[in-house]
């Protein structure tokens, strides 16, 4: 047996994953509640927060030791993107610590992109085209990294894009490339473009990890709520209209989880042999996070959809964290497109 074909089928987390997750949690347990989410609501995010969790680490263990990082693997940062998801973080560390992989990749990373004391960002479409593009953090930004054709470029505006308002309560701006202040070719060719997409790959199987812990808490929210209320002298939780609908979303969690983890181990050790597993992943938990955020809302009737309830807050960012890398169906399409080109090679050497 090589040494990794049982790692291929057992995706359980090792102490020091534990104790990972476990710091995490208990940070933004302490440093996230849901007043601050609310607070950090107009901006889109929290500096404090940042910089408390920059100075956890949490920006420079996503870097190779090469580039001054703690060469912390794509598993461990889906622990911390669970936790982030838990417990709803206005901060853009997942579109940070993908953008700076990227420029480490490239040698365009700076000192201060590795601490978290300069933001960085990157359009996230994978339908991304010329002119405007809307960027998940490019109103707090530091550095924007677009693609143009085959260039990667590296933007940097004197003043920032102002914030655009969306249903997942990002810090979202408008971004011309042409308004840019300053314009850096990172790369170019097909490299690039390799290296480019990876980025991409990487927000969207983190993406999946945040949301997998989201759902995990909306249920929780749900869960607690269902056992305290009562109908006809019973828990409304022991009702098979609630019960059942609960008892699908931790399937969901489960499910999810264990889809993220493969699929960043393969990235990791494999990258060509399952390419499909990180999109799949952002595709599932995409699609049934908002069915989860809206059953748990719908499990506390009229309580779950008033604007101070924890569950909205939820629900709302289910629907709209997703959308930041435009349409989730494009990311479906290349599932599709990745296993149709293996079944038809597959085919053709038979």
């Amino acid at each position: 047996m090589d040494r990794y074909e049982l790692r291929r089928i057992d995706y359980s987390l090792s102490e020091d994953h534990v104790d990972l997750q476990t710091a995490y949690r208990q940070f933004f347990k302490t440093h996230c509640p849901i007043e601050t989410v609310r607070a950090a609501e107009a901006s889109g995010f929290d500096k404090s927060l940042w910089e408390r969790l920059c100075a956890m680490g949490a920006t420079t263990m996503a870097l190779p030791e090469s580039a001054g990082g703690d060469g912390a693997t794509l598993v461990d940062l889906t622990l911390v993107a669970e936790e982030i998801g838990r417990s709803l973080a206005p901060v853009p560390w997942i579109e940070h610590v993908v953008a700076a992989r990227l420029l480490a990749a490239l040698d365009g990373l700076g000192s201060g992109v590795v601490a978290g004391e300069e933001l960085a960002t990157l359009d996230l479409r994978l339908d991304a085209g010329p002119g405007q593009r809307l960027v998940s953090g490019g109103s707090i930004a530091d550095h924007i990294i677009v693609r143009d054709g085959d260039e990667v470029v590296l933007l940097g505006f004197g003043t920032r894009p102002g914030r655009v308002d969306n249903i997942g309560k990002l810090p979202m701006a408008w971004v011309d490339p042409a308004a840019a202040d300053t314009r850096t070719v990172l790369a170019a060719g097909p490299d690039a473009v390799a290296a480019h997409d990876l980025a991409l790959t990487e927000w969207r199987l983190l993406t999946a990890a945040a949301l997998v812990g989201l759902v995990e808490e909306t249920m929780t929210i749900a869960a607690e709520f269902a056992k305290s209320r009562y109908t006809l002298g019973v828990p409304i939780s022991t009702l098979q209209g609630i019960s059942h609908p609960l008892a699908n979303i931790a399937i969901v969690v489960q499910g999810g989880r264990n889809l993220v983890r493969r699929a960043a181990w393969f990235l990791d050790n494999e990258p060509d042999e399952r390419p499909e597993l990180a999109p799949s992943a952002f595709v599932f938990m995409a699609e049934e996070a908002a069915k989860a955020a809206t059953m748990a809302v719908h499990v506390q009737g009229g309580l779950g959809v008033s604007a101070e309830a924890a569950a909205t807050a939820y629900l709302v960012r289910a629907r709209g964290w997703p959308l930041a890398g435009g349409d989730p169906g494009l990311a479906a399409q290349r599932v599709a497109a990745i296993v149709a080109e293996r079944e038809t090679g597959a085919e053709r050497s038979s």
